[in-house]
């Protein structure tokens, strides 16, 4: 059976317990919320070791025939690409339709969240090399040592031949545990949407958000049927660029409902390779990058937020340097999300409120009851881009092969 169909499979099924379940009743709640958090948990499991053996091959043979450099320019530049385009879509989108205001809450600031860049910086370097494979939740730590170990490789391939044949088998290997942890994270999808479903009730049944959800959706239409697909078409040449829509489904779902870029990356990564045909080595440097840099899904939702954030507390207009200041940072705080897997959107609105300043420091408040829906938009956002952004990085470098729609997994 296909992971999409397994994966729609377990969120109707979590979708039809949350509407059995007493919802109400605390026991249940905190029960999902410990089958949820226990299902995210072991799907990513073994994404670390696969990132370390899978990054430390991927570099030794990409330095090897002298694609290294190809590789890496094109997945940044498609990293930045996306980003740009999701963040001036964002905001164009909330510019020109005005949403209803949200009603202002007297609620206090208890605790500002903040992105702890000095932290971040040290925790990429840190004290032992061995400590990069502790940190589990920011993943470049373990991209940057296991790159320095497949590029040391090459500098003495005779001598460290045993070295990269046995990275080469544990890869496999990792690879394999994390390809049965992926299928049978279908399972956990009837926890995970069933825990969704009741934690965004309030937010569906108030109607308050129901606008910003609406032009969510709209925008993800617009970025998932007309904009990438347009992209692969003529970027890549590719005269039917919807089989790559095809290979998202699953993506897409586990994205919106975990709300995890982690566990986004692990589904992404199997569907890139064996879906889409990438080269291990290609689809092992370009999508874990993505899923560490690509966040443009959090800049679209952040300023979007921002902007009915100050729609709600003013009816003054937006001079273009207000604009122009929002596009910048938007752009600028998604790059450094990456230490924050899940709730990294939240995070980043509430960072852009103080740095605006001007009495708007607690304007993020008005949006926390719906902070699980629109951090799932934007983790949806990111992982259809690593999709789209790793296929056209494989295509670019000529690192992919052609799989028949029906062997798509």
């Amino acid at each position: 059976m296909k992971i999409w169909i397994k994966y729609l499979l377990g969120i109707f099924l979590g979708l039809a317990a949350a509407f059995i379940l007493p919802y109400n009743n605390p026991a249940v709640t905190q029960l999902l919320a410990a089958a949820s958090e226990f299902s995210i948990r072991f799907g990513r499991y073994f994404l670390l070791p696969v990132l370390f053996f899978g990054i430390a091959v991927a570099v030794f043979k990409l330095r090897d025939t002298k694609m290294l450099g190809k590789t890496a320019l094109w997945t940044a530049g498609t990293i930045a690409g996306t980003t740009l385009i999701l963040t001036l879509l964002g905001l164009l989108s909330i510019l020109i339709i005005k949403l209803p205001r949200i009603p202002i809450t007297g609620e206090k600031i208890t605790d500002i969240p903040g992105i702890p860049l000095r932290t971040i910086a040290l925790m990429i370097f840190p004290y032992s090399g061995f400590d990069a494979l502790k940190e589990g939740v920011f993943l470049l730590p373990c991209f940057i040592f296991a790159g320095f170990a497949g590029a040391g490789c090459t500098s003495d391939q005779i001598t460290y031949k045993p070295v990269i044949s046995f990275f080469e088998a544990a890869a496999k290997l990792c690879y394999s545990i994390m390809s049965f942890l992926i299928d049978w994270f279908s399972v956990g999808m009837i926890a995970v949407s069933a825990y969704w479903l009741i934690s965004a009730r309030s937010v569906f049944a108030s109607g308050i958000y129901l606008p910003l959800i609406i032009m969510l959706s709209v925008d993800f239409i617009i970025v998932f049927g007309l904009i990438y697909p347009l992209i692969i078409r003529f970027l890549c040449n590719d005269l039917h660029p919807y089989h790559v829509m095809y290979a998202c489904i699953a993506p897409i779902a586990g994205a919106f409902f975990s709300g995890d870029s982690n566990l986004s990356c692990a589904i992404n990564l199997r569907h890139v390779r064996e879906s889409l045909g990438a080269n291990s080595q290609s689809a092992d440097v370009s999508v874990p990058l993505f899923s560490i840099f690509g966040r443009g899904g959090s800049a679209l939702v952040t300023s979007i937020c921002f902007v009915m954030i100050l729609r709600s507390y003013s009816s003054l207009g937006f001079t273009p340097f207000d604009v122009l200041w929002i596009f910048i940072m938007s752009f600028l705080i998604s790059l450094v999300l990456g230490a924050l897997p899940s709730g990294g959107t939240f995070v980043a609105l509430a960072v852009l409120c103080t740095l605006y300043g001007r009495g708007f420091e607690a304007g993020y408040l008005l949006l926390r009851p719906a902070a699980p829906v629109f951090c799932g938009f934007a983790v949806m956002f990111d992982a259809v881009s690593a999709v789209f952004g790793s296929f056209v990085v494989a295509v670019k470098t000529k690192q992919f092969e052609h799989v028949d729609l029906k062997h798509y997994i």
